[in-house]
């Protein structure tokens, strides 16, 4: 098994390639479809047909914004939990998506990105629903793992023989550390995450914002203990704003 890193628009696209064909480890941006299949045409000179399974780690424009598309052009099936295709419903979804892609053009003006097409659907049409420790369909050497804190859906997948998984936005990097991601909708449910992965069999962790990391180098414990013990989203972030604007204070502090 060898994993390919490409520079995505915003963040760090990983192929996988063995003897069942390629799997992308995240659904990648809108902006991405179209480098992801001259990679796997030109690159690695293969058949669009030989990208089987397509991971979409949880909703954010980053991590599914191509995954339809590129079905489309290539014939792979896509493959999410089974909360992901709620995550923007109703109105306060729509909104939230709008909120998210607009930090997503944000964030590629700061790595000095051009402003790119990056709409996509934000209900997403799953082929295979997946679930806790289970092993993924055709490349069953890849395990599952459930790592919500995000969101209320996000997947992280490792490869159980080389002892290496991707777990997404579990952790990003401020000033040179490891910290939470922003959003974190369920604090207590992330640091379970970060636990489960803490007390796992992998060395080898692969980020969405983050380079390869040694498991030796994260200190598990001290972002446990240093991550928010409350949600940090658009909503609470607004109505935070509101109250400090009106009281000049907010619970929090």
């Amino acid at each position: 098994m060898k994993i390919h890193t490409l520079p995505g628009y915003i963040q760090h696209i990983y192929l996988a390639e063995d003897s069942e064909g390629l799997l992308l480890l995240d659904g990648c941006s809108r902006a991405d479809v179209d480098k992801v299949c001259l990679y796997i045409t030109s690159t690695l000179g293969r058949p669009l047909s030989d990208l089987r399974l397509i991971v979409v780690t949880h909703m954010h424009p980053d991590h599914a914004g191509g995954a339809m598309r590129l079905r489309e052009r290539t014939g792979a099936q896509v493959a999410s939990h089974p909360k992901a295709a709620a995550w923007y419903k109703g109105l306060g979804g729509r909104t939230a998506h709008i909120i998210d892609l607009l930090l997503t053009w944000w964030v590629a003006d700061r790595v000095g990105k051009a402003k790119e097409s990056i709409w996509y659907n934000p209900i997403l049409a799953p082929d295979i629903l997946l679930k806790d420790k289970q092993a993924l369909p055709i490349f069953t050497n890849w395990q599952v793992l459930y790592t919500p804190g995000h969101t209320d859906h996000d997947l992280s997948v490792m490869h159980v023989p080389s002892k290496q998984a991707y777990i997404a936005d579990v952790l990003v990097k401020v000033k040179g550390k490891l910290v939470p991601p922003y959003p974190l909708c369920h604090p207590n449910q992330y640091r379970e995450s970060l636990k489960t992965l803490a007390q796992s069999s992998i060395d080898t962790f692969f980020c969405a914002h983050v380079p390869p990391t040694a498991k030796s180098d994260i200190d598990f414990e001290h972002v446990i203990d240093n991550a928010p013990v409350k949600p940090k989203n658009h909503w609470h972030s607004s109505k935070n704003r509101i109250k400090k604007k009106l009281f000049g204070f907010t619970k929090d502090h």
